[in-house]
């Protein structure tokens, strides 16, 4: 697990927005809000997940890119994306590598846990908030942007 104040792992993964998109593309430019949540589609992620679109505005007036992550594919990610009307890049973390390099891999479930993750315009990490339980969603959009206020 990454640890506050060191580098954030990197990665380069496949996207909804048919681009691969890679953590060193925001740096020296603007920090990057890291959402890694469980399932496409599932009850809570599709509350989570399109409040969050929902505030897309707001995130760039703090100047942010606010990303989602999970181990579903692309295809299930634009399908969900339509149905739910979330306008975020969604990320396909199919094998898992990412989840487990921030720490948030649940193995025994075969998916992520549910966390955010801040990165700094430097790549360094500032603030995580990673949820007990996957059906817990108790960090909400104005809990990041007042977080990203202290950056």
């Amino acid at each position: 697990m990454p640890i506050i104040g060191e580098k954030a792992p990197g990665f380069s993964l496949s996207s909804s927005i048919d681009k691969t998109i890679s953590l060193s593309d925001y740096k020296g430019n603007k920090p990057v809000v890291l959402v890694f949540y469980p399932l496409d589609f599932s009850p809570v992620c599709s509350v989570q997940l399109p409040e969050y679109s929902s505030r897309k505005a707001d995130f760039e007036r703090a100047g942010a890119e606010i990303l989602g992550i999970n181990r579903d594919s692309v295809y299930t990610h634009k399908a969900w994306a339509q149905e739910f009307g979330i306008d975020l890049p969604l990320l396909a973390d199919m094998t898992g590598e990412v989840a487990r390099a921030y720490g948030v891999y649940l193995d025994e479930r075969g998916i992520s846990g549910r966390a955010v993750f801040i990165i700094d315009k430097e790549g360094i990490l500032r603030y995580q908030h990673i949820e007990k339980e996957t059906r817990d969603f108790t960090f909400h959009a104005d809990d990041i942007l007042k977080e990203l206020a202290k950056l």
